[in-house]
């Protein structure tokens, strides 16, 4: 965020907690205006609460939260200048397209707008979802992806400062998710307002994010681009998370050169700060970094192929080690690698990561050729 620049949202020390359970731990994020920051992780972490307590809807116990600069702790939901899709659209079944969009803005009492200038905003927000030739109709007459459409020129109407999207796309097929998630994002490039969109889906996370916040058990884990999170994870929980294939993580220890070694293969890491020769550590190994090639040499893991998944573009093979363990690599689509096929591995510099004892990630590792 420029320096100066006033956050659109700006959380500080912000906590939540249910009697004696703590819910929330104290975090503070800052949302750049016009940045489209999603909060990702599994059931049950704390991401919709915080969607929540930015709206309104749920009290804070602890912290502040700012909304366009003006502290909002005390401010009714419908004072915070935010406007929030939901999972379930919401929508009025007796009302057409038009009213539906427009209802918002006739529950305005300050300022009260006028017939046309309602009836401007709603064809302007209609336009930006694709909406102008289905204003007359109702929402029973309408698909899923055009009720979740309807539902965002409801939000987009009334020009708030901020959006906020509970899983709008968990409802839809998956086909219709890849479709929203374009629409999503050229309708937010056009309003040019902040977003704060929760997902547990890390897909829609990676390629709609400008910056992912990842949360787990009430923790922030990490915040970051969808680059930093995969590239450099934080710790084994982001690295697990992130990226598909799952990172595997695997137990090691640290040896007397600051190094570690896996299945005959020496590993250096790219920063040695704070490592301790003899200190458990963990092995992250990433199945988009590992390569299958044609022949095996020094630097080189090998092993025999269990398993072959054709993805289209992309090949993933299960290869079992010759010390036990097993890993997943990719492999080149147009070329057969059946089980039982004795295959050799090269470990590419974004491969392996190394983690620390308390699960901290602190260096990249790669492959010494003797």
């Amino acid at each position: 965020m420029p320096t100066g620049t006033t956050p659109a949202i700006e959380m500080i020390q912000v906590a939540k907690s249910f009697g004696d359970t703590e819910v929330l731990q104290p975090l503070s994020i800052a949302v750049a205006p016009g940045e489209f920051m999603i909060l990702l992780g599994p059931s049950g972490c704390g991401k919709s609460t915080i969607l929540k307590m930015i709206a309104g809807l749920e009290d804070l116990s602890d912290g502040e939260i700012y909304v366009d600069g003006k502290l909002v702790n005390y401010v009714r939901p419908k004072e915070r200048n935010v406007a929030m899709v939901f999972q379930n659209y919401a929508l009025y079944p007796h009302m057409t397209v038009r009213d539906n969009i427009a209802f918002p803005l006739r529950q305005l009492k300050r300022p009260r707008l006028s017939r046309s200038e309602i009836n401007q905003r709603v064809l302007s927000a209609a336009e930006i979802v694709t909406l102008s030739d289905l204003l007359d109709r109702r929402p029973a007459q309408l698909s899923g992806g055009q009720r979740q459409r309807v539902a965002l020129a409801r939000a987009i109407v009334r020009q708030p400062a901020v959006f906020l999207m509970d899983e709008p796309l968990s409802n839809l097929d998956a086909l219709l998710r890849a479709e929203m998630r374009t629409s999503l994002l050229e309708m937010h490039n056009r309003v040019g307002r902040a977003t704060v969109y929760v997902t547990h889906d890390q897909i829609e996370a990676m390629t709609m994010a400008d910056r992912i916040v990842v949360l787990e058990g009430g923790r922030l884990q990490q915040v970051g681009t969808p680059h930093d999170l995969y590239d450099a994870p934080a710790n084994t929980f982001v690295a697990r998370f992130i990226g598909s294939p799952q990172m595997l993580l695997l137990a090691a220890e640290v040896g007397p050169a600051l190094d570690v070694e896996f299945e005959g293969v020496r590993l250096l890491p790219d920063c040695t700060d704070g490592l301790q020769a003899g200190r458990p550590a963990t092995i992250g190994l990433r199945p988009t970094g590992l390569r299958v090639v044609d022949d095996g040499s020094p630097g080189h893991l090998s092993g025999t192929v269990r398993r072959r998944d054709y993805l289209g573009s992309d090949c993933f093979v299960e290869v079992e080690l010759d010390r036990g363990r097993s890993v997943q690599a990719r492999a080149d689509p147009a070329r057969d690698r059946p089980p039982g096929d004795t295959v050799a591995l090269a470990i590419g510099g974004e491969a392996a990561h190394l983690f620390d004892d308390r699960g901290v990630r602190v260096a990249g590792l790669c492959p010494v050729v003797p």
